[in-house]
This record gives structure tokens, C-alpha cells and sequence, in this order.
């Protein structure tokens, strides 16, 4: 074999292992953050302020409770009339994400059936209001 033969195979194993990286490369899926990012970024000092009112009053507790997840939220805000969301932010896929409306009970405790969640790692982003005042808080949670 002579030393053009080598080179041609050399270029040609080059060029079959450049087509295979950008075939498996085109099939990959890669998620944004958000689809509204720019417009959640714009509403960024909102979220500051929520966390600034949430610090003070009290601390949320969001813990998996057997087969429920249980929100706490402080001993301040019980009885309280409030609107809100719970956000359940998946980072890895985007179809294990769920948005439940906050539903506390008198003694500010909100109960999740586990089988609304997929098996993940999520960021709970809670978000509600009273009166005039927003609160926001995030926690990490695992539901195995």
C-alpha cells in the first residue's frame, strides 16, 4: 500500500467519524430554562422582593411525607386568605414539570399525592399572595 492510498483511508475514516459526531449530535434534545426566559428575567426583581417577604416572615418547609409531599408554610400566613402556585421544576425534562394551585388548609399545610410527580429531582417554586404582598421561595426536593 502506498502512502496515498494511506492518507486517502486516513481522510476517509476521518470524514465517517465527523458524519457519525454530527448525526449524534443532531439527535440530541437540549431544553431551555424556560420558554418565557427573557420575559421571567425582565420580572426578576419580583422574585427578590417575594424572597425578601418570605425571609421575613418565617421559613416554608417542603419535605416528602411518605407518599405525599407536604408544603409548610409559616405560622404568619395561617388563615390567611392567599392565591397561589406551586411549581414543580423538573431540570432534566421538561414533561415531568407540574404547576398545582396552592391549596393551604387552616393550619397552613398544603398535601401532594406522589403520584402526580414523576420519580425526579425537582426545585419547588412556590409563589403566592396576599393582599398586596408577593412571597416566593424555591427548595430543592428528590421524590423517589
Amino acid at each position: 500500500m502506498t502512502w496515498g492510498t494511506k492518507l486517502l483511508l486516513v481522510f476517509a475514516a476521518f470524514a465517517l467519524l465527523m458524519s457519525t459526531l454530527v448525526y449524534m449530535c443532531m439527535k440530541q434534545n437540549f431544553e431551555l430554562v424556560s420558554k418565557d426566559y427573557y420575559k421571567e428575567e425582565l420580572r426578576y426583581q419580583d422574585k427578590i422582593d417575594g424572597m425578601n417577604n418570605v425571609n421575613k416572615i418565617g421559613n416554608v418547609v417542603i419535605r416528602d411525607n411518605g407518599n405525599k409531599v407536604a408544603i409548610q408554610l409559616p405560622k404568619e400566613v395561617q388563615g390567611l386568605a392567599l392565591t397561589g402556585q406551586a411549581l414543580f421544576y423538573c431540570p432534566v425534562n421538561s414533561t415531568n414539570d407540574r404547576t398545582l394551585p396552592l391549596a393551604i388548609n387552616d393550619e397552613g399545610l398544603m398535601l401532594i399525592d406522589k403520584s402526580k410527580l414523576a420519580k425526579a429531582n425537582y426545585t419547588v417554586k412556590l409563589n403566592w399572595q396576599i393582599g398586596n404582598e408577593q412571597y416566593y421561595t424555591e427548595q430543592n426536593l428528590s421524590i423517589d
